[in-house]
């Protein structure tokens, strides 16, 4: 495994960490100002949405403004889809380079995060497609996609859920 490989999966083992912790702030520092964050919908044809301006979405931000305001609602106990808080272990595998540029990497990995509350016990899984931009020594998330494969769920999906 290369140092790059060593330290991009590194990142993102602390990325899933940092969900299942609870440690919204310090989640939330991984993501650049700029970050694009969206989880396409699949359509009635069994394909996946392709603009989030356009067609439905599971989540969409076009910024982290979107997700500062989702932490927020975490935090405050303003979210009811989020109380209590769920208890979650993400899983994340096959980890890929899929491009290298001299400030960005694509990576591609797979996800599987069992979510456990109320007394049950539900699992996510699926594909992310992340932009990892450079910052200082070590990187910050530039553009997330999330395919949720199991998309028939019976409740609000999160940004810990995946």
């Amino acid at each position: 495994m290369s140092h790059d490989a060593a330290a991009i999966a590194a990142f993102l083992y602390r990325e899933a960490r940092l969900l299942d912790d609870r440690q919204w702030d310090e989640w939330l520092a991984l993501y650049a100002s700029d970050v694009v964050y969206w989880m396409p919908a699949w359509d009635d044809d069994d394909q996946l949405t392709e603009d989030p301006q356009s067609q439905i979405s599971l989540i969409y931000y076009p910024n982290r403004d979107g997700l500062e305001d989702r932490v927020f609602r975490i935090k405050t106990e303003r979210s009811s889809a989020s109380t209590p808080e769920p208890r979650t272990g993400h899983n994340i595998n096959n980890i890929e380079v899929l491009d290298t540029r001299d400030d960005a990497i694509d990576v591609r990995y797979n996800f599987h995060t069992l979510n456990h509350r109320y007394k049950s016990t539900d699992h996510f899984f699926g594909t992310c497609f992340v932009t990892l931009r450079r910052d200082g020594e070590g990187f910050l998330i530039a553009n997330k996609k999330i395919v949720l494969k199991n998309d028939y769920i019976r409740q609000v999906i999160d940004i810990y859920h995946i």
